[in-house]
């Protein structure tokens, strides 16, 4: 289900949170249009904390630490990154609305990033909404092989450590599948929502804001 508001329809940071309360998410068409539209798919994807998978060789590449992690502390850039045209992607669906919302969510403390480093370049990452004991998955990119993949098993970790329940990730791909993703129905969805935003609230920096390889797979191994 989508439906559409004008530009010139005030959306805050903070309506963007009651939004996501709902099951809601804003998208745009391209990174040139204006508009955006609210989203609230039939079927929702999510990853199983306690399901996500791991493949052997990523985890060598998660262990060996070639990549240095990090979260939060280049949170412009990793959404710069996330907008910028990808192999087998020209356009992005995070035009300048949307950058600048989920900036003023991050500056409220509802929105972070996880940044994979090497050689000291930015070649990775991933940003996403906190709220409650719900992660909101929102977009990723690489620049260099596995840098992506890197980031996300750091993010599992993380929600993992820091008593989230439910990681969103909107939809299922065929790179989701690989780590455990699946589709539920829009009623399940709604009922893991309502019970991971009530209550005591998650705590995504738990962990310090940098961890090594192993320490984030004994984490997730420890749940799993």
């Amino acid at each position: 289900m989508t439906t559409r508001e004008s530009a010139a329809s005030e959306i805050t940071p903070e309506v963007l949170l009651r939004a996501y309360a709902c099951g809601i998410f804003p998208m745009a068409e391209s990174a040139g249009d204006p508009t955006l539209f609210w989203v609230e798919p039939e079927m929702r994807g999510v990853i199983p904390l306690d399901g996500f998978r791991i493949a052997s060789r990523l985890a060598r590449t998660v262990r060996s630490d070639n990549f240095r992690v990090s979260v939060d502390t280049a949170f412009k850039a990793v959404i710069a990154g996330c907008a910028a045209p990808q192999p087998g992607r020209d356009d992005t669906w995070i035009n300048k609305r949307i950058r600048d919302l989920y900036l003023g969510l991050h500056e409220l403390g509802h929105c972070h990033s996880v940044e994979v480093w090497q050689d000291g370049d930015l070649v990775g990452g991933l940003y996403g909404v906190s709220l409650g004991r719900a992660f909101f998955g929102e977009s990723m990119f690489h620049r260099v092989r596995d840098a992506s993949k890197v980031a996300l098993v750091h993010l599992v970790a993380r929600l993992i450590a820091g008593g989230f329940e439910l990681l969103d990730t909107q939809y299922v791909t065929e790179h989701l599948r690989r780590f455990g993703a699946v589709e539920i129905p829009r009623r399940r969805y709604r009922a893991l929502l309502d019970k991971a935003i009530a209550g005591e609230q998650a705590d995504f920096m738990r962990l310090p804001s940098s961890i090594g390889g192993a320490e984030a797979l004994a984490i997730i191994a420890k749940r799993n």
